[in-house]
């Protein structure tokens, strides 16, 4: 056996989202509020989305967060509880929708909520991220 480690291959982020997107069964959305809003462009850049990705949305600003995902009773928009509304309603459009797809699709919803830095850098920066998928066709 030789002295030397085994080298692991490293993909990045691009290369990863391309591995995701060339396999015809994973579909699903990306919703990203607040200042979270790279992940689908990762998807979109890597080439072979449009096999993956059934929509994105990106609500920025308060109230379109709460016209697409209802208002959060705690009034909070970067907590658990925002990202499990998202992670519902992303998820459950998909299964609504594309019913047609269920035998051979693996759906996915994933989710983000991120307060970012702002201007005078005085608040905390955090996020909150989740995903919720399918292991295999209708299950």
């Amino acid at each position: 056996m030789p002295d030397t480690p085994i080298e692991k291959e490293v993909w990045d982020s691009s290369r990863k989202a391309l591995f995701i997107n060339l396999d015809n069964s994973i579909y699903g959305s990306f919703a990203e509020i607040g200042g979270g809003q790279e992940v689908a462009r990762w998807f979109f850049q890597s080439g072979g989305a449009s096999g993956t990705v059934a929509r994105t949305v990106s609500a920025y600003d308060m109230k379109f967060s709460d016209y697409l995902y209802g208002r959060n009773p705690g009034g909070r928009y970067v907590c658990e509880d925002r990202l499990v509304q998202m992670l519902d309603r992303e998820y459950s459009s998909l299964t609504d929708l594309l019913k047609e797809r269920e035998s051979s699709t693996r759906f996915f919803a994933f989710a983000n909520t991120v307060a970012t830095l702002n201007y005078r850098k005085d608040n905390e920066a955090h996020g909150w991220l989740g995903v919720r998928f399918q292991l295999r066709p209708g299950s």
